[in-house]
């Protein structure tokens, strides 16, 4: 009988150490595995809506105005209607307002029915919309509209605005945060705790558009007062802070 094999120690010393290895990799790989332990949330926060208000004065006037004439017929309702539109635009430009200030919005032409569902004429519209900058110039300016328009002139509203009101937009931002860091701070010491870092901020800016100031058909536009007032800015902040 053929004698056995001996055993061969480099050979047995090398599965050891590959066996060792192996292991070793998969205890890490198990380790590396594992989902991280959850952050825990942070309990104690207090969460805060801030606002803030400004006012600044306009210096920026926007009036709707138009031109409206009833014909028999589309023609001479249209005709009628351009004229008129273009001798007020020729007057508002003689006055001072830029051409790039006036801008047309509406041109329209409708039947008009009487008894039975008859056609009784055509009513044509042309509507523009006038930026007067120079607020001193906003009195002539509708007034040469009313008296060049004539009867068929209309003022549908005026409203004002600031122009450039990013500083106002910012003051009220500004304002907004520091009343919620105010009303924060004081929820805090109510609770006997200290306000901690700020968690997140979102703010949601209020509507600030002017009212219309609807002027009736047919006034001198110079006998009609302007006042600008004063234009109002808001902001709304919601914050959150910790709580320590």
């Amino acid at each position: 009988m053929p004698a056995a094999a001996s055993p061969d120690p480099a050979r047995s010393t090398r599965l050891a150490v590959c066996a060792a290895a192996a292991l070793a990799a998969a205890v890490l790989a198990g380790c590396d595995s594992r989902p991280a332990p959850p952050v825990e949330a942070n309990a104690r926060q207090v969460t805060v809506v801030g606002s803030g208000t400004v006012q600044g004065a306009p210096d920026t006037l926007t009036a709707d105005v138009g031109i409206e004439v009833l014909a028999p017929d589309v023609p001479a309702a249209m005709a009628q209607t351009n004229e008129r539109q273009q001798a007020v635009i020729d007057a508002l430009k003689a006055g001072g307002i830029d051409a790039k200030d006036i801008s047309t919005t509406t041109v329209s032409v409708a039947p008009q029915y009487g008894d039975n569902a008859a056609v009784t004429g055509y009513r044509a519209n042309n509507a523009i919309t006038v930026t007067i900058r120079q607020l001193d110039k906003a009195p002539g300016a509708l007034a040469s509209v009313v008296d060049t328009g004539g009867d068929a002139a209309r003022i549908n509203g005026v409203r004002y605005s600031i122009e450039n009101d990013s500083q106002l937009v910012s003051d009220a931002r500004a304002l907004a945060f520091e009343d919620a860091k105010n009303r924060a701070t004081q929820y805090a010491e109510l609770a006997g705790l200290s306000l901690g870092k700020v968690i997140s901020i979102s703010e949601a800016p209020e509507a600030n558009s002017p009212r219309p100031v609807p002027m009736p058909q047919g006034a001198k536009a110079a006998d009609v007062p302007l006042e600008p007032g004063e234009q109002t800015v808001s902001f709304a902040v919601t914050a959150v802070w910790e709580l320590s």
